[in-house]
């Protein structure tokens, strides 16, 4: 039986979990099966996966479209590991990245676990400043994982391992189809279970190809927020109040300069800084103006959704299938 099973779920990504799959060939640490199940895909990526099957132990499965959450539910099932890894198709792994987990669980075991993300090289520019919206101090993304010293960390489905006896009694992810993988570290806490972020332990983490999808992805987090805060009131946090306060503040200062222009030097304030800041750990000018753009999409695609959520969910008082149809379910 191997030690680690590494379950991906995918959706039309051939060209990416063939790079996902390339990077586990050259991986340090040997001892794992990888199972890839095809979530209702259009585009299916079996013959990507199979020519791998002389590499390393892998299987693959097409099952009808569910979510991401009842995927991974299917992959756990297939599988024999001790551990479940559960990886977006998006990820690429430095080769390392088995290695550390198992030197970390070696050292201190735990019950589930998650890692940081990271920009690869080969990024666009636009992922890359993606990227950095997503991680930043001068947005909410420097909470996702940087700091060994957490009082709690709340893995995320991109990078998350959990024991499989521990994600089975739990009932693996809810039939939420987004904010799947917040409402299972919220579980893990709830129930009692050690959960701790292993910070070498990080991925390549693609995310969205431009500012359209990503705006798409962030406003459906919000969304997911006030989704979450009706399953578990205790999870809302001041942190995840901001991308709204930053929302309504711009949409304040946008109507305040018609009468007093000087206060559009506030949010060119904000530009520079991100500009600054990006620029100088990115080494590229172009990317720094990419990063103000995908920093206001981040921020204001997370803080609408959000409002959207409290109006419908706490105001309008839907229930979550009937207010988010056409967002997380067709």
């Amino acid at each position: 039986m191997p030690y680690f099973s590494i379950i991906i779920p995918v959706y039309n990504r051939p060209n990416e979990i063939d790079e996902l799959l390339l990077s586990l060939t050259k991986q340090t640490y040997t001892d794992f099966e990888v199972i890839v199940v095809d979530d209702g895909s259009e585009i299916v990526c079996k013959s990507v996966v199979e020519k791998y099957k002389d590499k390393f132990s892998v299987k693959y499965y097409y099952k009808e479209n569910s979510g991401p959450g009842q995927t991974r539910n299917f992959g756990s099932e297939k599988s024999a590991g001790d551990y479940l890894l559960i990886l977006d198709s998006d990820c690429i792994l430095p080769k390392q990245y088995l290695s550390t987990i198992f030197d970390e669980l070696a050292e201190n075991p735990c019950d589930a676990f998650g890692g940081p993300d990271r920009a690869h090289s080969s990024f666009s520019a636009v992922q890359k400043a993606i990227n950095y919206s997503m991680t930043s101090f001068f947005t909410t993304g420097g909470i996702r994982g940087g700091k060994r010293k957490m009082d709690k960390f709340y893995p995320r489905s991109f990078n998350l391992g959990v024991k499989k006896s521990v994600f089975e009694k739990l009932g693996g992810f809810s039939s939420m189809r987004f904010g799947e993988d917040i409402d299972f570290s919220i579980r893990i806490f709830k129930n009692n279970y050690s959960c701790r972020l292993f910070p070498k332990s990080w991925v390549y983490h693609k995310r969205r190809t431009d500012f359209s999808k990503f705006f798409k992805q962030v406003h459906n987090s919000g969304i997911a927020r006030i989704n979450l805060y009706k399953r578990y009131p205790e999870s809302l946090k001041l942190v995840h109040l901001l991308p709204t306060i930053f929302t309504l503040g711009i949409l304040f200062l946008f109507f305040i300069s018609f009468f007093y222009p000087a206060f559009l030097v506030l949010i060119l304030f904000y530009g520079l800084l991100v500009f600054c800041d990006a620029s100088t750990k990115e080494k590229s000018g172009k990317i720094g103006l990419l990063s103000i753009v995908a920093s206001f999409v981040q921020l204001i695609g997370y803080g609408t959704g959000f409002l959207r959520g409290v109006w419908r969910r706490l105001v309008l008082k839907q229930d979550e299938f009937n207010a988010f149809e056409h967002n997380f379910y067709k």
